[in-house]
């Protein structure tokens, strides 16, 4: 390859290869060049209708714009109304998604309330029926979805393959003269159980935009290999995520690096991070982590971030690091006021450095940034507005004038909201 070609510069977004099909989910677009769509799951016993519409409650104010709960006992069904009525009590609006395995057929026939509102079935093709009854079970939960206008989503999952399906595709390869190996054999049975199972919907009258598929693997190389063929095979709305990413850094890590390469290539409509939480961690936390991957990439906003110097030997004190916590903390606190409240505030930039080399620069480029002093340096911070030094700040009340600052800066420098 010639120099000339090597250094060419390579585009600087994200390509813009969504799906062109929208589907609406209570009062959400997914694809049809509608933003990305973070969603998230519950993990309480959906028989509690108080703990579960507590938890959606909390995951919706995090900023999640789907939630899907499971749905797998009669008693569960009866609950899903009485969660719904909690909600709006609660005043909380988000769109509600029913998970189905293995007698979604039942559930929904002998609940028609829970079937009217739910915004959304999520079914597997892997275990929604087995044998001679899997075709006409498959065919009962769409039926009720025609009935009630309501989207699916298909999901296959790498642990639930149809294994009538995986059995056919084996027999197929062995007549091949040059066989596939076994991964790409059940890579294949994991899409066309995902799309022949969509074209099946669509036969029996669910329209096209009423459907979004999914193709769920644990392995990061593996997820962006199944998710680029199997949007080369289709333009239905995408649902992104590892079906088991894992716990702390490990899960955080492992989502980021497979779904950031998919979605650079505009492969994807909706994301969730499936993270376990810690031990009493709220479930709150996979709904930061998918905002935040989303923003970092450019792709939405949801919040000011904070760009915080890591840190070295000139910054010894821990005071940076303390600030930038309190910083970020009280601006997630007040998201959902400022939300409610300004047009554009989640495209705030602001900065926490730590000293003289990087501080001035780095905070002239945010809204607001604030340098603090390194070792030896004079105890001053100069805090930047909009590029331009306004202040220094001195003493032990720096994190609280800084807040303050911050505070004033959004109530004057954002549109605030109609009515």
């Amino acid at each position: 390859m010639s120099d000339s070609v090597s250094q060419q510069p390579r585009p600087a977004g994200p390509a813009m290869r969504r799906s062109s099909v929208g589907v609406r989910v209570g009062k959400v677009m997914v694809g049809g060049g509608a933003p990305i769509v973070v969603q998230s799951m519950t993990n309480t016993d959906t028989e509690d209708p108080a703990s579960t519409a507590k938890q959606i409650a909390e995951l919706a104010r995090a900023g999640s714009e789907i939630v899907r709960i499971t749905v797998n006992t009669p008693a569960a069904a009866a609950a899903v109304p009485r969660i719904a009525d909690r909600l709006a009590m609660m005043g909380v609006e988000v769109p509600i998604v029913g998970d189905f395995h293995y007698n979604g057929h039942q559930l929904l026939e002998a609940e028609p309330t829970c079937a009217e509102v739910l915004a959304k079935y999520r079914i597997n093709p892997g275990n929604v029926g087995f044998g001679k009854k899997k075709d006409s079970q498959f065919a009962a939960i769409i039926e009720k979805a025609v009935q009630y206008g309501k989207p699916v989503r298909i999901g296959a999952n790498w642990g639930s393959l149809d294994q009538a399906l995986v059995a056919t595709l084996m027999d197929e390869n062995a007549q091949r003269a040059q066989p596939w190996e076994a991964g790409m054999v059940a890579r294949e049975a994991l899409i066309r159980s995902a799309v022949d199972s969509a074209a099946r919907a669509e036969q029996l009258g669910l329209p096209r935009d009423r459907i979004i598929l999914s193709c769920k693997v644990s392995g990061v190389q593996e997820l962006i290999a199944v998710y680029r063929d199997l949007a080369a095979r289709c333009d239905y709305g995408l649902h992104l995520g590892l079906t088991e990413a894992g716990m702390g850094s490990k899960g955080i890590t492992a989502s980021a690096a497979a779904l950031a390469v998919l979605l650079q290539e505009g492969i994807g409509d909706t994301i969730r991070i499936s993270l376990t939480p810690e031990p009493g961690a709220p479930r709150t936390g996979e709904v930061v982590v998918a905002q935040e991957l989303l923003q970092t990439m450019g792709l939405r906003a949801f919040t000011p971030l904070v760009t915080a110097c890591p840190g070295c030997g000139r910054t010894t004190s821990e005071f940076f690091q303390e600030l930038a916590k309190t910083v970020q903390t009280h601006v997630r606190a007040k998201m959902p006021e400022w939300r409610v409240m300004y047009d554009g505030v989640e495209n705030l930039t602001l900065a926490v450095m730590g000293c003289v080399v990087n501080g001035p620069g780095e905070s002239k480029h945010a809204n607001i940034g604030i340098s603090l002093p390194g070792n030896g340096e004079a105890p001053s911070a100069p805090v930047f507005i909009d590029g331009e030094k306004a202040m220094t700040l001195r003493g032990e009340h720096i994190a609280e004038e800084f807040v303050r600052i911050l505070d004033d800066y959004v109530a004057r420098k954002y549109v605030t909201r109609a009515g």
